[in-house]
């Protein structure tokens, strides 16, 4: 076998700019191929053509995670490429917008909250769920966050950041969902974790956070790297475990 055959490949959806991005970066410079998973044709080609620049072995992968013949073509693209997947990164996400009080819900940008966030991540896994299974140290990575933590959300002294009928919950039923995957797939050797990134200055949230992207990815990296023997099922942040 060639070099090139055990070259690890990632998948990083939303990886044209901010926590995605460096992600990405991270990856290449590990030697990994890694695959930028983005919607926007221009961006993901400048995205692509920057990280190359950097010295990391990237393609693009045109993909919106809502379509199913996006997710289906991408899944086409990496299977013709390798064959298998090492490493999913679900981290592709929308806030819906700084408005979310419950009581002036508007339904339209939930449901569209909950396809990428949710319904995206599921449709993408089982996807290219046959490429991970030929995987010899398969991980699956899902970006998650803090806010979706139960836990922490009714804990009256928690800081969780504002009101949120839309993104919030979102991640709470993502954390549910990847719960539900690690139950199924308990019996191969995918290790499924979900990560926070922290509260990271991207367009996302009008770059009010306080950390930068390269410290959001750090997280993603480390459960991207995880030995054979290290966790699943669990959520973590770079303190270490969050609460579900």
């Amino acid at each position: 076998m060639g070099a090139m055959t055990e070259q690890t490949i990632a998948l990083v959806t939303g990886a044209n700019k901010g926590i995605g991005y460096e992600i990405a970066a991270g990856l290449g410079k590990l030697g990994w191929q890694v695959g930028v998973g983005a919607r926007d044709d221009g961006r993901r080609a400048e995205a692509v053509a920057k990280l190359r620049a950097g010295g990391a072995d990237a393609f693009g992968v045109p993909l919106d995670v809502t379509d199913e013949a996006s997710v289906a073509a991408a899944a086409q693209q990496l299977e013709a490429r390798a064959g298998r997947l090492d490493v999913l990164i679900n981290n592709a996400g929308i806030t819906g917008g700084p408005l979310q009080q419950p009581t002036a819900a508007d339904l339209p940008t939930i449901r569209a909250v909950l396809e990428t966030n949710v319904l995206g991540v599921i449709s993408l896994t089982n996807a290219v769920l046959p490429l991970l299974r030929r995987s010899t140290s398969p991980r699956i990575v899902n970006m998650s966050s803090s806010v979706g933590s139960l836990t922490r959300q009714t804990d009256p002294e928690g800081q969780t950041g504002p009101i949120s009928i839309a993104y919030s919950p979102s991640k709470s039923l993502l954390n549910a969902v990847t719960i539900q995957y690690v139950k199924e797939l308990a019996d191969t050797n995918i290790l499924i974790n979900a990560g926070c990134p922290g509260f990271v200055a991207t367009d996302l949230n009008g770059f009010r956070g306080h950390r930068t992207p390269e410290q959001g990815a750090a997280i993603a990296i480390k459960l991207a790297t995880l030995p054979d023997d290290g966790p699943t099922g669990g959520f973590f942040e770079d303190a270490g475990v969050v609460p579900w």
